[in-house]
């Protein structure tokens, strides 16, 4: 499944950030402790090289990644004629017939990782919400089954400020 190219303008900030603090600091200080460590001899049994060889890759390979990533990436700005439907940076509140209470943002698929109070917008949650308002119901169908959530709020408040 191809990800959805939608960001937020905070999103969007952040990506920038990580590519820049990598490509400035990160990077730099990484090479400089590979071109110690390959001054001290023979290379096949040296242990810093290896690790700061490695690390090196691996800061390149994001590099590489953020790079592509920030060149299709659109931002998604609020809009006043989004109020009252759920889309793209919208805030929603749901809750199943069971009384559980779920709140989430939709973001981008660049957006999620280490924050629990988002959820892509490829996710099956966000899409089965998408376009509906307050008092709608809606189906969720995920592996363990069919789960229907009710909205009962909407808000663009973490857009909005954006």
């Amino acid at each position: 499944m191809a990800k959805t190219n939608l960001i937020t303008r905070t999103g969007l900030a952040e990506l920038q950030a990580e590519l820049d603090h990598l490509w400035r600091f990160e990077r730099r200080e990484t090479t400089e402790k590979v071109a110690w460590a390959a001054s001290l001899g023979d290379r096949s049994e040296n242990a810093d090289y290896k690790y700061n060889k490695q690390k090196l890759r691996q800061i390149d390979r994001r590099i590489r990644f953020l790079r592509k990533r920030l060149e299709v990436l659109k931002i998604v700005d609020y809009a006043p004629a989004q109020e009252g439907k759920v889309f793209f940076g919208a805030t929603v509140t749901v809750e199943n017939e069971n009384g559980e209470e779920k709140t989430f943002t939709i973001v981008g698929p660049d957006e999620i990782y280490d924050d629990k109070t988002v959820v892509s917008i490829d996710a099956p949650m966000a899409r089965a919400a998408l376009g509906k308002s307050v008092d709608d119901e809606f189906k969720v169908t995920t592996p363990t089954g069919h789960h229907y959530w009710y909205i009962t709020n909407i808000d663009y408040v973490r857009t909005k400020a954006s």
